[in-house]
């Protein structure tokens, strides 16, 4: 009988002792709830530090991760093999290769027919300084029938191609699990919010948190880009940001972030801690969740992407994770009960239920009322401020800004964009000194910001 090899047989040795200990240790924390088998899991094959919940009785979001110490926190019971976070591997394109001529993606307007005036605006800004370049078509949605008038004039506008769709009256109506008239008093009550005394902004709230994706148009198209009535685009875009989303891996893109009124969300965040926590394990590792609570996921801070512009993969909102999310958020009755926006639901989704690195800052110029975003340098934190001040300077007058860069309200007080660069480990300029500002305007033929 031939000797067997030495180096062989530890080799064999070893592989056998290392599986058995894995297969132990799977087995021992499936029998012992108490040793959390994700945690085994992280410690054999993680690459950041990991901790348990406090043992104090209070509710937080599983899994919370902290970017800054590099740290998940509230870890919970997960299986590895239960680990199922949304897999977003194959939502992007090769677009180097030579049949890519663009991404299959749209604009969307949620616009009536008494907003013509104001949606002619946006589409001739927003042709001017993008999608003449790219030809994007443009999706017009109406909870009531267009006109002919406005579908003549705003295709007339639209360099690609238009297409028209009626939102379905089941989208736009109470579910059969909704008490009217506790929704009706809930209007009363909260008259005096922005919105507060609105059943139509209500219906609209939750159409573009659970259904304008669902729109038979809509279903052709893997991204969107939302468009309002009487925004404005006061710089060139020179990019195709739909490419740039894809080549770059990003599924969630916006421009501005404030913080929401809590009045309008009272038990929000109860509902999303309650959902979140019945399924750790659609929370994927190193998420965003520090940006919307600043207390480890005890509480919303109120920090939410503004939605009026969005660039995003719509795969993100059909995925089961969001389908249930949003299900869940519907049968709690906040749409109707409260005022829960679009903006917080979609932003508590994508902060907590993808990695962070899967949400973007889109530094464009832009305005919704009553705010404007100027497209600042971002730099690291090491970055001085004179070195950002002279990056954005070649960046406004590159992009022939037609906004005073003072008007900028990325760092203010009512902003969270503080927050946002705090957590990605970036910064930028909190404004622009006047000498410069009015050198720069008299260049591109801006208007001075007015005086307050």
């Amino acid at each position: 009988m031939p000797i067997i090899n030495r180096t062989i047989l530890r080799g064999l040795s070893y592989t056998l002792i290392s599986s058995l200990l894995i297969l132990a240790i799977f087995l021992f924390s499936n029998v012992h709830q108490d040793y959390n088998s994700q945690t085994v899991y992280n410690k054999l094959f993680g690459d950041s530090p990991y901790e348990a919940p406090k043992d104090d009785g209070i509710e937080r979001l599983a899994n919370f991760y902290d970017p800054l110490a590099d740290k998940t926190l509230n870890q919970v019971h997960i299986n590895p093999n239960a680990y199922d976070p949304i897999k977003f591997d194959d939502w992007f394109i090769d677009t180097s290769k030579p049949e890519y001529t663009k991404m299959n993606a749209t604009m969307v307007s949620l616009v009536s027919n008494e907003e013509l005036s104001d949606m002619l605006e946006s589409i001739e800004q927003f042709e001017a300084s993008f999608n003449h370049k790219y030809h994007y078509d443009w999706v017009f949605l109406n909870d009531k029938e267009f006109t002919p008038r406005f579908k003549d004039q705003v295709a007339a506008k639209c360099s690609g191609n238009v297409k028209f769709g009626l939102v379905p009256e089941e989208h736009w109506s109470y579910p059969d699990y909704i008490d009217q008239d506790k929704a009706a008093q809930a209007r009363i009550d909260m008259s005096h919010i922005i919105g507060g005394g609105s059943e139509s902004y209500r219906f609209m709230c939750r159409y573009q948190s659970g259904f304008f994706w669902r729109h038979p148009i809509m279903l052709e198209y893997d991204w969107y880009w939302r468009v309002e009535p009487s925004t404005r685009y006061p710089c060139d875009i020179p990019e195709d940001l739909f490419k740039y989303m894809n080549d770059n891996k990003k599924i969630y893109g916006f421009t501005q972030s404030l913080h929401e009124y809590q009045e309008t969300i009272p038990t929000l965040f109860d509902s999303v801690l309650s959902f979140t926590n019945q399924h750790p394990e659609y929370v994927p590792h190193k998420n965003f969740a520090s940006f919307i609570s600043e207390d480890e996921g005890e509480t919303y801070n109120g920090c939410h992407f503004w939605s009026n512009f969005e660039i995003a993969n719509m795969k993100l909102w059909r995925s089961k994770q969001y389908v249930e999310f949003f299900d869940y958020l519907d049968h709690q009755g906040g749409f109707f009960y409260e005022r829960h926006g679009d903006a917080p639901v979609h932003s508590v989704f994508a902060s907590i239920f993808l990695p962070m690195d899967q949400i973007e800052y889109l530094n464009i110029g832009y305005y919704h009322i009553p705010f404007w975003n100027v497209p600042y340098a971002v730099g690291k934190n090491s970055d001085s401020d004179e070195t950002l001040l002279e990056q954005t300077k070649e960046k406004f007058l590159s992009l022939n800004c037609k906004v005073d860069p003072r008007e900028d309200f990325t760092i203010n007080r009512f902003s969270c964009g503080e927050q946002y660069f705090k957590q990605k480990k970036l910064r930028t300029l909190s404004t622009v000194p006047d000498k410069d500002a009015l050198e720069w305007i008299k260049i591109t033929g801006a208007e001075p910001k007015e005086e307050q």
